[in-house]
């Protein structure tokens, strides 16, 4: 333990340190609250964040969320930047007084080696045990004093998902006082140096404070005999996968049907409640039909987070990331790959910033490049309009055929990105296989209440996306949808007429080799935003199309009597590899430093968007002639 020396002195600042998932930013949140700001370290997109707790002595202290680490020898620029910010090497940048070690008490056993890492620099140091709760639940019994006694620091527990899950640290740190001078450090000759002496120590620490530990580990094994196995590990990954998008339309069936008939009732009370005019119009032409088409969406957008989030908590995830290393070895990318692809299901934006952790300057940029290709939430809406809308719902075999065409198209999302890869592998971006390096989890039962969390987390995100983004959309077109208005004597629907029937008829001629109309091309436009408003778009352009209205909730009848087969077939074809939102492009300009990357996505995605269509199309005209 660190000694005191004359004149005693609380920390002014702290760096937070830990694993990637250990609870470790969900701890700095419930630290400074409101009170933090986000940028990136001088000189590279790793970004930082700095905020203010204040203690119950009334003394206020800096808190600095470094990114995660595993080890203090860093293999990529996250890890980089961490150590130097610790060792205060980092030009212009404040050196913490303190650091405090976050772990992950669910897994100790990979968590506790980067703490004795930690205590070889002889910085001040304090282990804040988070997500407790989640440890009692799984029977582990930890003996906080006998840990805090091995490790020669001050140790104690947090839940960081908790409103007071940080009281425990704040009172540490209100009477933590610390050195004025940085002591000399003089480690013993016994000390761990070598990654095999960190491990032993870690295993010898681990059988002394949770005992309970060990019984639990022979049980995991078990498993991973099964889940890893080259063979059967696929087989299950195949199935986990298979009963997902089967789940994706079976279950959401009833909440869907009551989102539309809450959007008929409303629609119905407008038309009663209202005499006509633009204002209705804007109403049930613009916000119901448009907003309210994308709404109606939410039950399969959970049901989808809900599984991934219970494979994520369930400590899953990474042995699907094993299991499939050597596959991406062999297209050319790195085993390091898998958790932005993985991400890429949920947004490209946060995907795009997670290849941080890919060392290879080239490894990270073919990365990049691939990862809009993978089937993301946004296109979720556009896939289950256009399969509620042409496939029949009923079962092949065990199956539901709609859930087998959602699988589908969410297979071919990864082998295009698989194919991508493939190819600049060979032609364009040259790299390196980096195996994939990661301590596997301890399985678990998912805790109903991160479930819970997670779901109203994204639940929210993607209705305030509705109310804010795609409702600002569809309004703006149902403006230029119904201005200018038909000229006296005009028989046609308003819409014709209207600036965006004009952009509609100018973007045809392109888009009518694949099979696309007037209405889908200026539904196209506001898509570049966010893919998912080509929905509510469609929604307005076809209220506006019929001249005695059309409400929101007939939109999937509307165009399965318009459109043929061929032209819904090419519109999914087109969405699998459909041009990145203008968010990701705007990161990847950001994370590359340059416009030469997001520009040449755009590109290249719309070239094989495009000829995917054209192709989806003429073959299907040619199948049912």
């Amino acid at each position: 333990m660190t000694s005191l020396v004359d004149s005693p002195a609380l920390p002014r600042s702290i760096a937070l340190v830990g694993n990637p998932n250990c609870g470790k930013t969900a701890l700095f949140n419930l630290l400074t609250g409101a009170r933090q700001k986000v940028a990136n370290y001088a000189g590279v997109t790793v970004e930082r964040k700095i905020g203010l707790t204040r203690l119950a002595n009334g003394h206020s202290m800096s808190v600095i969320d470094l990114p995660g680490t595993y080890s203090l020898s860093p293999a990529t620029l996250d890890e980089q930047v961490t150590l130097e910010v610790i060792e205060g090497r980092r030009a212009g940048e404040d050196v913490p007084d303190a650091v405090v070690a976050v772990v992950d008490a669910t897994n100790l056993r990979m968590n506790l080696r980067l703490v004795l890492e930690l205590k070889r620099l002889g910085r001040p140091l304090l282990v804040a045990l988070n997500m407790m709760d989640a440890a009692r639940e799984r029977g582990l019994c930890i003996n906080t004093a006998l840990l805090a006694q091995e490790l020669g620091c001050p140790v104690v527990e947090t839940i960081a998902v908790q409103t007071d899950g940080h009281a425990a640290l704040l009172a540490q740190l209100s009477i933590w006082t610390l050195p004025t001078h940085r002591p000399e450090v003089t480690l013993p000759p016994e000390h761990p140096s070598t990654p095999a002496q960190l491990q032993s120590e870690v295993r010898r620490i681990l059988a002394l404070v949770t005992p309970t530990a060990l019984p639990l580990q022979r049980q995991q094994l078990r498993i991973d005999a099964w889940a890893l196995h080259p063979v059967w590990g696929l087989v299950i990954l195949a199935v986990i996968l298979f009963v997902i998008f089967q789940a994706v339309f079976s279950l959401a069936n009833g909440p869907m049907d009551m989102i539309l008939s809450g959007m008929a009732s409303v629609s119905d009370m407008t038309v009663s409640q209202m005499p006509p005019g633009p204002l209705r119009s804007l109403l049930i032409d613009g916000v119901i039909a448009g907003a309210g088409s994308v709404l109606v969406f939410l039950p399969q957008i959970l049901i989808l987070f809900f599984f991934i989030l219970a494979l994520e908590d369930s400590g899953y995830l990474p042995r699907a990331a094993f299991l499939l290393d050597t596959l991406m070895g062999k297209v050319g990318l790195s085993g390091r790959a898998f958790i932005p692809l993985l991400s890429s299901f949920a947004c490209a934006v946060p995907a795009i910033m997670a290849t941080r952790t890919i060392a290879n300057w080239r490894d990270r940029i073919t990365t990049i490049m691939v990862l809009p290709l993978i089937t993301c939430s946004a296109r979720l809406p556009v896939y289950a309009l256009l399969i509620g809308a042409f496939v029949p719902d009923r079962a092949v075999g065990i199956f539901n055929l709609r859930g087998l065409v959602l699988f589908v198209l969410y297979a071919a999302g990864v082998v295009s990105a698989v194919g991508v890869a493939w190819l600049l592998k060979r032609v364009g971006v040259k790299n390196h296989y980096q195996p994939l390096m990661l301590e596997l989890p301890p399985y678990h039962w998912p805790i109903l209440r991160t479930l819970a969390l997670g779901l109203w987390e994204r639940g929210r995100t993607f209705v305030t996306q509705v109310g804010t983004l795609i409702f600002s959309l569809v309004v703006v077109l149902w403006f230029l949808s119904s201005y200018p208005t038909p000229p006296a004597g005009a028989t046609g629907a308003t819409i014709q007429y209207s600036l965006a029937g004009q952009l509609g008829q100018t973007l045809e001629p392109v888009f009518r080799p694949i099979g696309f109309n007037w209405q889908i091309s200026v539904a196209m436009v506001p898509s570049l935003a966010s893919r998912e408003v080509i929905v509510g778009a469609l929604g307005t352009v076809y209220a506006l199309s019929v001249v005695k209205g059309a409400a929101a909730q007939h939109l999937s009848p509307i165009i399965a009597e318009s459109w043929s087969l061929p032209t819904a077939l090419s519109l999914l074809a087109w969405f699998v590899f459909a041009p990145q939102c203008i968010a990701t492009l705007v990161v990847v300009r950001r994370e590359t430093n340059s416009w030469r990357y997001p520009l040449a996505m755009a590109a290249y995605q719309f070239m094989l968007a495009y000829a995917a269509a054209f192709v989806t199309y003429r073959v299907a005209i040619g199948w049912m002639s």
